[in-house]
């Protein structure tokens, strides 16, 4: 029987974690979040110098030959260039498609520590000025600008702000929790991931479960540009498990009810012996799972192997529809996902 997952603890780690502004190279508040949670779990954490969070959750064998990793960085923005108008041109972070946040709320983060509001828009957005040229319009870093909450009109007006080009810019989640256990948010990737791997650690502990060995924990925060998983991960390392999202869609055997187990991304497949005892606990534990591929996915686990890394790769997650955009799960998603790590560490 899988262990018990307490679904309001998750809950809220996930709104606390999404609720916390983390762009990637700009992920400081969500680390700080988790490292404050893993903490409360009775856990030392450390950074790498890269910032990256590390724990050791210790087991009943000593050493360390395995690992759990997530992501708490999302998709984002940084200033580009300030238009002579006091709007601002945008360049994006990750795969941002610019269609998504289009309208959305956003905070400009500058070098001074303050945070101006403002909205992303289409430069013609004026249906009573521009007709249908505000639904023909392509959607993209020229047509879209922000409009800052603040009286400026020219480029002098906004640098007196403190904005500068380079100053990150994060967009607005919007979480919504519903009765019916929906979890509607963006950067549900991979903060789902990471809340789960949190509620797995409580889990055990409330029934007095020890690993059965180390289990070394990295939450990287340069994921959504590629080299997350690239460095910060032990030496001698075994295996690596990475919690991130199921991609959802046509063709697709993932859904928004259990984890996810993949066997391959657009990186290759991942290693078929920790794959396939993977898919052997999730059997026996009774855990809801699925087995998929990603045809536009690839992992921290991916970037670890790509820089060198000798361990078992595998890959689960929860399922996210509508990825890269106004994302959602369902609670069953992410108990299934906590209790399947749980019983990874201890197996």
């Amino acid at each position: 029987m899988s262990i018990q997952i307490d679904s309001s603890y998750l809950i809220r780690n996930l709104t606390g974690l999404l609720a916390a502004p983390s762009p990637t190279g700009r992920a400081e508040p969500a680390l700080a979040f988790t490292e404050a949670a893993l903490q409360a779990l009775g856990l030392d954490t450390q950074r790498t110098i890269k910032g990256a969070l590390t724990a050791i959750l210790p087991g009943r064998q000593v050493g360390v030959t395995r690992a759990l990793t997530a992501h708490v960085d999302t998709l984002g923005a940084m200033v580009k260039e300030i238009k002579p108008n006091g709007r601002l041109k945008l360049t994006n972070l990750g795969g941002l498609i610019w269609n998504t946040v289009e309208t959305e709320g956003c905070t400009i983060f500058t070098t001074a520590g303050d945070e101006i509001r403002g909205s992303l828009m289409l430069i013609n957005a004026s249906g009573h000025v521009y007709g249908s040229e505000c639904a023909t319009a392509a959607r993209n870093a020229d047509t879209l600008e922000v409009r800052l909450d603040q009286r400026v009109w020219t480029a002098a007006d906004v640098r007196g702000l403190g904005i500068e080009v380079g100053d990150f810019v994060a967009f607005d989640p919007r979480v919504e929790v519903s009765p019916s256990g929906f979890i509607r948010s963006r950067f549900l990737d991979d903060k789902a991931g990471v809340a789960s791997l949190l509620a797995a650690i409580r889990a055990m502990q409330d029934a007095g479960i020890t690993p059965t060995s180390d289990v070394f924990l990295h939450i990287s925060h340069y994921e959504e540009v590629g080299h997350g998983g690239a460095d910060g991960l032990l030496p001698g390392l075994h295996e690596l498990v990475a919690v991130d999202m199921a991609a959802i869609g046509d063709g697709q055997t993932s859904d928004e009810f259990h984890t996810t187990i993949c066997v391959k991304d657009n990186s290759g497949p991942y290693h078929i012996e920790l794959t396939s005892r993977l898919r052997a606990l999730a059997q026996s534990e009774g855990i809801p799972h699925k087995i998929d591929i990603y045809p536009y996915y690839a992992s921290d686990g991916s970037a670890y192997w790509r820089a060198g890394g000798a361990a078992q790769v595998a890959l689960i997650g929860p399922g996210v529809d509508a990825s890269h955009n106004y994302e959602r799960t369902h609670i069953d998603s992410l108990v299934a996902t906590a209790q399947l790590i749980a019983a990874y560490m201890c197996s």
